[in-house]
């Protein structure tokens, strides 16, 4: 479970934007880069490399 002061303050490592929580699928999502962000242990893993690109039907 993120902590939603944490989740506030959080923002994309690429555009800066703000990110969406799927708590279902544990991961931070941009909607504009269409990408997600792993959150493994309670811990949002915000590297680039390690981020899930998301197809169009999403």
């Amino acid at each position: 479970m993120m902590e939603p002061h944490l989740l506030a303050i959080l923002v994309c490592p690429l555009c800066k934007g703000k990110l969406e929580h799927n708590a279902a699928q544990q991961q931070l999502v941009c909607p504009a880069d269409k990408l997600a962000y792993p959150i493994r242990d309670g811990i949002p893993i915000m590297l680039s490399s390690e981020a899930i690109t998301l197809s169009d039907q999403t």
